[in-house]
């Protein structure tokens, strides 16, 4: 039986989109109204899945505006959409042309709808995120000040500094407020902390950025965020494992937490070695032991347990 797949390509005024199997195209505006009037005629359709690009942003409010009504929502990876048209030969590419992809893309896979972040943790998100952001600036900034030779310059780039660093600080009171405020944030916080080398900014980017820890397999957690490996091979010839996609922050956070002392990790990082992996391969494969530990400890909510 064919399945009714939805995709919407989404741009800061418009939603395109388009209907799989009877190509059915339609716009709509970005706006309350246009998100009302979508709402209504997608649950006429009572499609299977509704897939949205991730858009910088815009498609959040649309998806939690549909996932609200009960439809199957799921965002998906636009270079996971980029990659099916190639293999589709489609090189056009228009609004339209886009969402009837992405509808394409959601029918041939078989996407699942995935449960959205509720508000407060997109709030935890978008801040956690900005941190992110103060960070790189301000290593940026640190980096000038070094190699600077004038007097006033450096003092102007020692002003900026002190500033990022205040933000900084009254960031992570935020976040700190943020997670302590929340009883099931606070729990998943103390369980993830009980891991080794696990501090609160590991463990608050995990309940932020991957709120499927501990409702996957080892597997889906892994190819999520991108510490999967897939091989490129050809008859006879081997290339080489490597990892790809997925959310960076997350893995970011990982192989901080690979490279902390912990002294199971060590071990298995020694093993490795050892045995002669190279030393990325060997903190890849740390990084997604850690991953299933924290997914095995939030699935059976208990904390970490040295024997």
């Amino acid at each position: 039986m064919d399945i009714t797949s939805i995709g919407i390509d989404v741009s800061k005024r418009r939603l395109d989109i388009a209907v799989r199997p009877s190509g059915e195209v339609f716009a709509l505006d970005r706006n309350p109204a246009g998100l009302e009037q979508l709402s209504e005629r997608l649950r006429s359709l009572s499609p299977q899945i509704v897939a949205l690009e991730a858009t910088g942003g815009f498609e959040t409010v649309v998806a939690a505006a549909l996932a609200a009504t009960g439809l199957p929502v799921v965002v998906v990876n636009p270079g996971q959409i980029r990659a099916f048209a190639r293999a589709l030969g489609q090189r056009a590419k228009t609004d339209p042309i886009d969402a009837m992809v992405i509808a394409h893309f959601a029918e041939a896979t078989g996407l699942k709808p995935r449960p959205l972040p509720d508000e407060a943790t997109r709030l935890l998100a978008d801040l956690v995120t900005r941190r992110r952001q103060i960070l790189e600036m301000l290593v940026a900034e640190r980096q000038r000040h070094e190699r600077m030779l004038a007097a006033h310059l450096r003092k102007s780039i020692a002003r900026l500094i002190k500033a990022l660093e205040k933000e900084l600080f009254s960031l992570d009171t935020d976040i700190g407020d943020a997670v302590r405020s929340s009883p099931a944030w606070r729990d998943k916080e103390d369980l993830l902390a009980s891991v080794p080398g696990v501090g609160p900014v590991i463990s608050r980017t995990l309940i932020a950025e991957l709120p499927e820890l501990g409702q996957l397999n080892r597997k889906q957690i892994a190819a999520l965020v991108g510490l999967a490996p897939f091989t490129r091979q050809s008859g006879q010839w081997r290339g080489k494992s490597f990892i790809g996609g997925g959310r960076s922050a997350v893995r970011s956070a990982l192989f901080m937490g690979a490279k902390q002392h912990n002294p199971v990790l060590k071990a298995f990082f020694d093993r490795l070695i050892a045995a002669g992996k190279p030393k990325m391969v060997a903190l890849i494969a740390v990084a997604r032991k850690l991953l299933t530990i924290l997914n095995a400890i939030l699935r059976d909510n208990k904390p970490w347990q040295t024997a």
